[in-house]
């Protein structure tokens, strides 16, 4: 039997091996950890901060809005975006996080999971423009949570944001406009002007650790800048007033719209600018996407008689004719291919150029501005370049978002009928801001002051910026507006004349009424009326002009019955408001007829 020998192995080999072993391990190790250390350390500091930091926008504070006595119409007071970060949520219990979180905010739990359930999401808004009690809830919630080791509220924020108020309501809603729901300007001066309102946003970053900020470790970042205050030529007293007679007035006749502009003759400033229906931006989600619009900027309208004024002017600054000038008005005048009437049958009529405007005669409108040229063509030339300069067809350079520059077509493209409409108002279409401002520049002596809404701004420094006054146009003489302003006082005074609704005792109004066939787009042609009256008073001295215009009345149709009164009652509000007293001149008496 062979007997085997036991070999021992060789402990020189054995151990070459494990050190050959360890050095592979080592480096291995050695290697991650110059991976982890220098080539992937900023990566890996990258992900643990963005684990760790937490970085908020600072919405800046919405400028304020104010009337011209520093009354507030529109502000921006403290409230909170609830915000979440689902990544954080989502390592709890984002069910119990919605159902906790719902009750306080007042919202749907499956509609909030759903956003704390967002994939690969850092940040999700659950609640916007939230009081900040509401936020102090979550926070008192937050800390009992924690205090009983429960984590149904973290990774739940708050960015500190503003909600915008209209402390008036409906006041002035249709001129100021409203925000969207980033807060940002979505219709009317909110919108025209977001460049001075928005300011510019901030941001901050913080530390959070297991879902909530600590409060130990700092923060940085960039401060909001607020934005300007707009302080506006509205005064809110004279807009309430007018916005709620204009209200009345409306629903007794059962129109359509209606609109009041108030404006200062001397400056141009709109002193107010109402219109029905409206709405309260305090909640727009109510509202009437209809009734939302400034319909005193944005919807044109053929004037009727009250352009007769400027006609009136043309005529009287070409020398063409006087106010005492003999025109002999038959009851019916063929031109073209068509035969004009006035707005009463009648026969014969003698009046003079000023019972012409008096009482408001078509026809004797047309025969007035047939002198304007040696021929209809160059007449027709010549009433259009002083309808260009009282404002026809251009907007008004206040930027209001929608703003239409109305229709004035040049006088050559004037087919047979509007070379003898547009001459008392048919055929050409104006707003409402438009027509009041034909009167302020007879008012003013014959100085055309474009409309203006700023009266100052105010930066976040403090520092305050007179707003840019309006541009100045000398449409006619001086002699000549006076000579219009009179004959506008036989309108009112004259007891043939169709506005003396419109008389204020103690003081000299000038006025015109209109009552126009209305172009409704419903039915594509003429359907229903606008009625209005523009005037402005005292006459004698002029400060203020008013405008009232009322759309599609059902129940009466006529500029003196309906809108004079309106006119009275706004036009003696806001005199007494500004404190205007009339000095007790008796009006001119010029002829309104003649006898052959």
């Amino acid at each position: 039997m062979r007997v085997r020998t036991l070999r021992l192995g060789d402990p020189k080999r054995r151990l070459r091996f494990g050190l050959i072993g360890l050095g592979v391990v080592l480096t291995l190790f050695v290697g991650r950890i110059v991976q982890l250390q220098a080539l992937d350390a900023s990566a890996y500091a990258a992900d643990a901060n963005s684990l760790r930091l937490q970085t908020v926008r600072l919405p800046a504070d919405r400028g304020a809005i104010v009337d011209a006595n520093g009354v507030t119409l529109a502000a921006s007071v403290d409230a909170y975006d609830i915000t979440a970060d689902p990544t954080q949520v989502q390592e709890y219990n984002p069910t119990a996080t919605a159902a906790a979180l719902a009750p306080i905010v007042g919202g749907d739990p499956v509609k909030i999971e759903e956003l704390l359930r967002t994939p690969k999401s850092r940040y999700v808004v659950l609640a916007k423009q939230v009081d900040p009690a509401v936020w102090t809830k979550i926070k008192q919630t937050q800390k009992a949570f924690s205090d009983e080791k429960r984590d149904d509220l973290v990774g739940i924020y708050a960015s500190p944001h503003s909600k915008r108020v209209y402390p008036a309501g409906p006041v002035a809603a249709n001129l100021l406009g409203f925000v969207n729901s980033e807060d940002r300007g979505a219709g009317g001066l909110e919108l025209a002007f977001e460049k001075m309102l928005a300011g510019r946003d901030g941001k901050v970053t913080y530390e959070n650790s297991l879902g909530r900020q600590v409060p130990t470790a700092g923060k940085k970042g960039t401060d909001a800048v607020p934005g300007e205050t707009v302080q506006l030529t509205i005064d809110r007293n004279i807009q309430w007033y007018a916005e709620q007679l204009i209200t009345r007035k409306v629903a007794e006749a059962a129109a359509e719209s209606g609109t009041v502009v108030v404006q200062d003759v001397k400056t141009g400033e709109v002193l107010a600018m109402a219109t029905t229906p409206g709405f309260d931006p305090n909640r727009i989600g109510a509202a009437n996407p209809a009734d939302m619009g400034n319909r005193a900027m944005q919807e044109a309208y053929e004037p009727g008689s009250t352009a007769k004024v400027m006609t009136m002017a043309a005529v009287i600054q070409e020398g063409v004719a006087t106010p005492d000038t003999q025109v002999v008005v038959p009851g019916v005048l063929p031109r073209a291919d068509r035969v004009f009437h006035d707005d009463v049958d009648h026969g014969t009529w003698y009046l003079t150029l000023n019972g012409v405007l008096a009482k408001s005669s078509n026809i004797g409108t047309i025969l007035a501005a047939e002198k304007l040229g040696p021929n209809q063509s160059a007449a027709n030339a010549k009433l259009e370049e002083y309808l260009r300069k009282f404002g026809v067809g251009s907007k008004s350079g206040i930027g209001f978002p929608g703003e239409t520059a109305g229709l004035l077509p040049a006088s050559q493209k004037w087919d047979g009928a509007q070379q003898y409409t547009i001459p008392f108002g048919q055929g050409l279409s104006l707003n409402a801001l438009q027509t009041t401002s034909v009167f302020q520049t007879i008012a003013n002596g014959g100085v055309r002051i474009a409309p203006t809404l700023v009266k100052s701004t105010t930066g976040p420094d403090g520092k305050v910026k007179a707003g840019a006054p309006g541009q100045r146009t000398e449409v006619v003489s001086p002699q000549a507006a006076r000579t219009v302003a009179d004959m506008m006082e036989s309108v009112v005074a004259a007891d043939e004349g169709t506005g003396n609704k419109a008389q204020i005792p103690g003081y000299r109004v000038a006025g015109k009424t209109g009552t126009a066939n209305r172009v409704d787009p419903k039915v594509g042609g003429y359907n229903g009326y606008t009625s209005s009256f523009i005037g402005f008073a005292p006459a004698d001295n002029p400060q203020i002009v008013v405008s009232v215009t009322i759309q599609a009345p059902q129940i009466g149709k006529w500029g003196g019955t309906l809108c004079a009164p309106v006119f009275k009652d706004v036009m003696s509000f806001a005199l007494q408001t500004r404190k205007i007293a009339p000095d007790g001149t008796a009006s001119p008496q010029i002829p309104v007829e003649w006898k052959p």
